[in-house]
């Protein structure tokens, strides 16, 4: 019987096939490497691979998140004059988007026409994917209402996710909610990663409830939630600092099925740690091991910043003995809570020797560390050691953030350095960070304590004629300033002010003001103030109150500060 010999191409097609196949399943540093090789074998063979071979390799490639090598491999192919497919254009579109091109992407479109071929819903999918990953959503939005409008395209479930997602990303969530109302109502159906991208939106919006409410009205249309969901109500029910309802939450999901991991954990013990409630966050880990997870660094970071916050140091390094008995290497987050709170703790000798124990271990300092060292530094009274590390910081390439100007300011203003602070202030130049109203208000602060209140005042007049909002912190050390200055009629011009720009004086700013006034003499204007703090309903702190009894005259003579007191005695009454 006479056999048929396949072709020697079939031999050669089969040979790419299976190395293809093998590049999807390899790893290792000359994956890359490989595909290279094979595809130029397959460009010099003769007559080479259809297009279909060629987007297998490309794909792999694009797996890779090699998009400019894809990119290159099939600018080779068209010079070949091998025609491509709309497949093929479909991968250059995805690989433009991915390097931020998506202009390019969109030329790849004007050749699809050209072809004569209509794109696809994948063509469209990237396109709009592409312009959400630039950034770029309200075209996206365009794109797809054009897709609608004019019937080019029927919106697949891939479509509706991106726009939902590019709408949450720029904080549209109501627009989000919308569009899933609208799938709701039509022939594609919203599934569970549509409604869980508009939860974890809303809980960011601090809308928690709305989330709530969305969540069961997904689970009454038979969609059910998975972990991501779950996750994002724990948290976002965690953020609000409603602990007990999101570990409820953590029951119901193990009733429906659905694992919680570590990372779901993760976000209870966080959450507990930094209300203070280290033992119910060391109940949860116990809770999580029982379920066979492993806690990981995140973790026992927690708790070791929530022991540091709580000023239980010696808690926070028997943790990190525990991280270390079960191999898990603390970071520089581990040590950086540490530091911290040896610094709280007004160890700063320990303090200073972690920080360079660290070093040491080859980790190195990122500008939460370095921040926590420089409040520690400033607080112990080591202002000179604190400017010291600020430059070395800035030497090393740290950049320092808004966090670490503020301390370094508070810092050398509490230790009579006014002046070099503004120097340094100045020297920002146009910095962002010359629009700080918090940096503005320690710099005025601090030049009133140092006794340059009309620097303080300066620098007033500078930050509204900047056209920045002073906040309430910034009005109550400004009316600090007023008083100690005398300037009675400018302090009420203020707080008036305050009331029109919707910044109203709060119960610190009153307690400040009557103090002030009572220490220089000015008692009967404290009345009008402390009259009107009560009116509002305020009252007076122990200070304050503690000196207005103080200038109430002998029994049998009437005062104002004698009703005053007599007002607020009656009204404690009331209430109790």
């Amino acid at each position: 019987m006479n056999c048929t010999r396949p072709p020697l191409r079939f031999y050669s097609t089969y040979h790419s096939n299976q190395r293809i196949l093998h590049l999807k399943n390899a790893s290792g540093p000359t994956k890359v490497d490989d595909a290279l090789q094979l595809f130029d074998e397959m460009l010099q063979r003769q007559p080479p691979p259809n297009i279909t071979q060629f987007t297998q390799l490309i794909s792999v490639i694009v797996n890779m998140k090699q998009y400019s090598t894809a990119l290159s491999f099939i600018n080779k192919i068209n010079l070949m004059g091998i025609p491509t497919d709309l497949y093929t254009i479909n991968i250059a579109i995805n690989c433009h988007c991915r390097l931020n091109q998506v202009s390019y992407g969109f030329a790849f479109l004007a050749t699809v026409f050209k072809q004569g071929n209509p794109p696809d819903s994948t063509t469209y999918n990237t396109l709009i994917n592409g312009l959400v990953l630039a950034d770029r959503v309200f075209e996206a939005v365009e794109l797809f209402k054009k897709l609608l409008r004019e019937k080019i395209c029927e919106p697949d479930q891939f479509m509706y996710g991106t726009v939902i997602n590019g709408l949450c990303k720029v904080g549209h969530t109501s627009k989000a909610l919308e569009l899933l109302t609208v799938m709701e109502s039509g022939s594609c159906k919203p599934c569970v990663h549509h409604y869980s991208t508009v939860i974890d939106s809303l809980c960011k919006d601090r809308m928690v409830d709305n989330a709530l409410e969305l969540f069961t009205k997904m689970t009454e249309k038979g969609v059910r939630a998975n972990v991501i969901t779950y996750n994002s109500l724990i948290r976002g029910l965690c953020n609000f600092g409603r602990e007990t309802e999101a570990a409820k939450m953590l029951i119901d999901m193990e009733e429906e099925g659905v694992s919680p991991g570590a990372y779901t954990f993760n976000i209870l013990v966080d959450s507990f740690c930094k209300k203070g409630c280290v033992k119910d966050a060391e109940l949860a880990v116990q809770a999580m091991v029982r379920r066979g997870l492993n806690p990981d660094v995140i973790t026992y970071n927690a708790l070791v910043d929530g022991y540091c916050l709580r000023g239980e140091i010696d808690e926070a390094e028997n943790v990190i003995d525990r991280m270390m008995e079960k191999d898990i290497v603390p970071d520089i987050i581990t040590y950086s809570s540490l530091i911290n709170g040896y610094c709280k703790k007004k160890q700063i000798d320990k303090a200073r020797h972690l920080f360079q124990e660290i070093q040491d271990k080859g980790l190195i300092p990122d500008v939460i560390t370095y921040n926590s060292m420089l409040q520690g530094l400033f607080e112990s009274g080591n202002p000179a050691t604190a400017r010291e590390l600020f430059n070395k910081m800035q030497a090393k390439g740290h950049a320092p953030d808004i966090c670490t100007y503020r301390i370094v300011f508070h810092g050398m203003c509490n230790n009579f350095q006014c002046s070099d602070a503004l120097a340094l202030f100045r020297s920002l130049g146009s910095n962002e960070l010359m629009k700080d109203v918090r940096l503005y208000t320690i710099l005025i602060d601090g030049c009133s304590k140092c006794g340059k209140p009309n620097l303080g005042l300066d620098l007033f007049d500078e930050l509204l004629l900047k056209g920045l909002k002073p906040t309430i912190r910034t009005y109550t050390v400004m009316a600090r300033v007023y008083c100690r200055e005398g300037l009675l009629v400018k302090c009420k011009e203020m707080v008036r002010k305050m009331e029109d720009n919707g910044c109203l004086p709060d119960s610190v700013t009153y307690n400040v003001i009557v103090q002030e006034l009572m220490k220089q003499n000015g008692c009967e204007e404290a009345a009008v103030f402390l009259e009107e703090m009560i009116n509002r309903g305020f009252f007076p702190d122990s200070t304050t109150f503690s000196m207005v009894l103080h200038l109430i005259p002998n029994v049998g003579k009437e005062s104002r500060m004698r009703t005053i007191v007599q007002k607020l005695i009656s009204v404690e009454r009331k209430d109790s």
